[in-house]
C-alpha cells in the first residue's frame, strides 16, 4: 500500500472511531438530560458534542450526530420517557419524526457549516459561532414546526395564553437560555478539545 493510501485508511479509521465516541457520548447524555425535571421538554445537553463533531468532520458529520440525538429524542417520545414529547407524539406521529430529525441535523449541520467557514480566519470566533447556532437551530426551528403543525397542542399548555408568546417566551425560553449558556460557558473548553485533536492528528 502506498504512502497516500495509508493516510487515507488513516483517515477513514480517525473518523470512524471519532464519529463512534461522539454518538455514545451524544447517546448517554440525551437519555440522561430526558430524566431531568424540565418542563415540558427535556433540556438538550447533547450540543456540546455535536458542535466538536461538526467542527472536526465537517458539516455532513454534525448533520449525523443530530440525527443521532434526534432519534433518541423519537424514542423518549414513543415511550413516553419524554412527557411533552410524548404529546406531540400522540397529536401527530409522522410530524414528531420529521420535526425532531430536521431540527437536530441542522443543529449539527450549521454548526459544522460556519464552524468551516469562520474558524478559516479565526478559529475562536468560529468556534463561538458554531456553539451559538446550534441551539439556535435545534430550538427556532422546534418552535416553528410546533406553531404550525402543533397548534392545538400548544393552546392545551398554554392554558389560554396567547400560544406564540407561550412557545417563544416560557416554553422554549427556558430551554434555550439553559442550552445557549451551557454552550457558552463551554467554548474554552471545546476550543482546547478541538486544539488537541487537531494536534494529535
Amino acid at each position: 500500500m502506498t504512502k497516500a493510501g495509508k493516510n487515507k485508511l488513516n483517515d477513514k479509521t480517525y473518523r470512524l472511531v471519532g464519529l463512534g465516541i461522539l454518538t455514545a457520548i451524544i447517546i448517554v447524555l440525551q437519555v440522561i438530560a430526558t430524566y431531568f425535571p424540565t418542563k415540558p421538554f427535556a433540556i438538550t445537553l447533547a450540543l456540546i458534542p455535536i458542535v466538536i463533531g461538526a467542527a472536526i468532520f465537517g458539516s455532513g458529520a454534525g448533520a449525523y450526530l443530530g440525527a443521532v440525538f434526534s432519534t433518541v429524542v423519537i424514542i423518549m417520545c414513543i415511550t413516553g420517557a419524554d412527557a411533552g414529547g410524548f404529546m406531540v407524539w400522540q397529536a401527530n406521529p409522522v410530524m414528531c419524526v420529521i420535526l425532531c430529525m430536521l431540527k437536530g441535523s441542522a443543529a449539527g449541520f450549521f454548526a459544522g457549516l460556519l464552524y468551516n467557514v469562520i474558524s478559516k480566519k479565526n478559529v475562536i470566533l468560529g468556534t463561538v459561532s458554531a456553539a451559538v447556532i446550534a441551539p439556535i437551530a435545534n430550538t427556532g426551528i422546534f418552535i416553528i414546526g410546533l406553531l404550525l403543525f402543533f397548534r392545538d397542542t400548544l393552546a392545551l399548555w398554554a392554558g389560554g395564553t396567547d400560544i406564540v408568546f407561550w412557545a417563544l417566551f416560557i416554553m422554549a425560553g427556558w430551554n434555550f437560555i439553559t442550552e445557549l449558556a451551557v454552550n457558552i460557558v463551554l467554548i474554552p473548553v471545546i476550543i482546547r478539545i478541538l486544539k488537541a485533536i487537531k494536534a494529535i492528528k
